[in-house]
Order: C-alpha cells, then sequence, then structure tokens
C-alpha cells in the first residue's frame, strides 16, 4: 500500500501558502508517516507469526515450539553469542544452554564453520 498525496483544490504552485495551511500539511504527513510506521509493524508482526503452529498440538508442544522458535532468533541476531542471546531473552546463561540441549537447537553458522575448517584440513593435505 503506498500513499500520494493530492493535490489540494485551492493550492496554486508558487504561491505563498498561508500559516494554517502549512501546519494542516505538517500533521498530514506527521500522520501519513505514523501510518507507514504502523503498517511496516504490522507487517514485521504478521511474518512473526509461527508457520509450523499445529492447532491440534497441546500446550506444552505449543510453548515449546514457541520458545525453540525465540531461542533461534535471539541466537541468530547475536550470531550464535549464547550470553548476548541470554541477556536478550531475560534468562540466565545456563538455562539458555540448558534449552538448547533440551530443544536439540544446533547453531547452523557453527556447523558451516566446522565443515569449512574440515575442507581446509582436506585440501591442506
Amino acid at each position: 500500500m503506498s500513499w500520494q498525496a493530492e493535490p489540494s483544490p485551492h493550492f496554486v504552485p508558487g504561491a505563498t501558502v498561508p500559516f494554517e495551511s502549512a501546519l494542516d500539511a505538517e500533521r498530514l504527513n506527521a500522520l501519513r508517516d505514523l501510518v507507514r510506521v504502523l503498517l511496516a509493524e504490522l507487517e514485521s508482526l504478521q511474518s512473526a507469526q509461527p508457520a509450523h503452529a499445529d492447532p491440534g498440538a497441546g500446550l506444552q508442544d505449543q510453548v515449546q515450539r514457541f520458545e525453540s522458535d525465540l531461542i533461534r532468533k535471539a541466537l541468530h541476531r547475536t550470531r550464535g553469542n549464547q550470553a548476548q542471546a541470554a541477556r536478550l531473552l531475560g534468562v540466565k546463561h545456563t538455562t539458555l544452554n540448558a534449552k538448547i540441549h533440551r530443544y536439540r537447537i544446533f547453531q547452523t553458522d557453527q556447523i558451516d564453520q566446522s565443515e569449512k575448517v574440515v575442507r581446509e584440513d582436506v585440501i591442506a593435505a
């Protein structure tokens, strides 16, 4: 959705704009900016909805999926730094580490780096 200003029937290019019209124009522009921000937030909330939510799953399963998704996003955002991810999530790092093991969350960045090291060793040999 895009917003475009509609020309005012009373607007004459190059003419002096009365103070009240200028103030109205500023308010209108501020309102448009606010609407754009709200639309962007709405889109981000819609994309944050879990894609694999199963309406037939129990509460515990839903909570675990939600927690797992939050942990993955925090780890991705902190580039795998568990201490920073724990601070971001508001939990102790030991709690986060236990949940990572419990939910078997593997950091793909670490796997990719370990594969890279193995490939470099093979190439060097």
